[in-house]
């Protein structure tokens, strides 16, 4: 690595310096080489964004193919949390507050606070005054919190698709008090579909992205008045209503029924019955912010991963299309639910991988 500048001259060498010390969960290693390359003159920001968060990225493909357990990502990504913190308070990484005030926060149920926390982070290397929130905000603190410091923006970060319709209603009450929103974060899409469809002043891809598009223009005061949720007339069918309210009787149901639809059900131990049933309910859950977006393309997206993830841990992809139908079996008088159902099932028996023999 060159003793000049190696993270301008070496980024991807720099990135694979870190991810081997995270990946063994060395803390002190990780944070050390954070400092070194900032003592070196590496840019803060790079460091963020073309170090910290490849490596980041890399945990969450590493979790997807089972080379890494729940608690080696969780251990990875805590790691890389506290690298982060330790580039905040570097000499490198002081800078002048130039510009205005922005609240960055994860909309309430979404535990990935990283990429908010790399944004925040970026945003005051900017110039901002940022009030970081952390993960798992619930919106009347944040809306208190808007209110007691007259932020100029606010930014809301999520992740999980199924907390959007907890975004909008943040969103929405954001708006209602005058303060502007930007979004970003896998849930909202690659394009930022669903940022629009709910009705953020903006999005951004990413962190770098957000942090160009905030100094390049001026976020206009949102209209008070206006009542976003008229913008998704489907939801007066109920069938989010009643999808999301029954998910518990819903995942009992498939649970009971589904030893008959798919009988190597029956061999199960405890523990896999409980991942089953896990599993099932994330598949309610994606189904019900399917129902909210009136969106199938969400759904058989995440159905698709599912079944990669599982295929990834040993599990017969064709145990999925048989739940499918026990759901739209149960939900047969909502023909928005069944119609989605329909579409994750015939993803599943047409995908190349999931239905060549459910190998990896």
């Amino acid at each position: 690595m060159s003793t000049s500048t190696p993270l301008l001259e070496h980024p991807a060498r720099s990135a694979e310096l870190l991810w081997n010390v995270v990946s063994v969960a060395d803390e002190h290693a990780a944070t050390e080489l954070v400092l070194r390359l900032l003592d070196e003159g590496a840019d803060p920001e790079s460091v963020l964004l073309d170090v910290i968060a490849v490596v980041q990225g890399r945990v969450g493909e590493e979790w997807a193919a089972a080379r890494l357990s729940v608690a080696q990502e969780h251990a990875a990504t805590a790691i890389n949390d506290r690298a982060v913190a330790a580039l905040s308070v570097h000499p490198a990484a002081r800078t002048t507050v130039t510009r205005g005030r922005i609240t960055v926060a994860c909309v309430d149920g979404e535990w990935h606070g990283l990429p908010a926390r790399l944004l925040a982070e970026v945003l005051k290397l900017r110039g901002w005054r940022v009030d970081y929130l952390g993960a798992q905000v619930p919106t009347p603190h944040l809306i208190a919190h808007l209110h007691s410091t007259r932020a100029d923006a606010v930014a809301l970060s999520s992740s999980i698709a199924t907390r959007l319709p907890t975004a909008h209603a943040a969103i929405t009450a954001c708006q209602a008090v005058g303060v502007p929103v930007l979004v970003g974060g896998a849930a909202f899409g690659p394009d930022g579909r669903y940022a629009t469809l709910l009705g953020a002043d903006i999005w951004a891809p990413d962190a770098r992205a957000a942090a160009d598009l905030l100094a390049g223009r001026t976020l206009p005061l949102p209209e008070t008045d206006h009542q976003q949720f008229d913008d998704l007339p489907h939801l007066s069918d109920q069938e989010y209503t009643v999808v999301a309210r029954s998910s518990a009787s819903l995942v009992q149901s498939v649970c009971t029924a589904l030893e008959d639809a798919f009988p190597a059900m029956r061999a199960y131990s405890a523990a896999q019955r409980e991942r089953t049933a896990e599993d099932i309910a994330h598949i309610v859950e994606f189904l019900a912010t399917s129902l909210y977006l009136d969106d199938d393309e969400l759904f058989t997206w995440f159905i698709t991963w599912t079944a990669r993830i599982l295929v990834a841990r040993g599990v017969p992809a064709h145990s999925l299309p048989p739940a499918l139908e026990l759901l739209a079996r149960d939900l047969k008088d909502f023909p928005r639910a069944v119609r989605i159902l329909r579409a994750g099932t015939h993803t599943l028996t047409t995908d190349p991988f999931t239905a060549a023999g459910n190998t990896a």
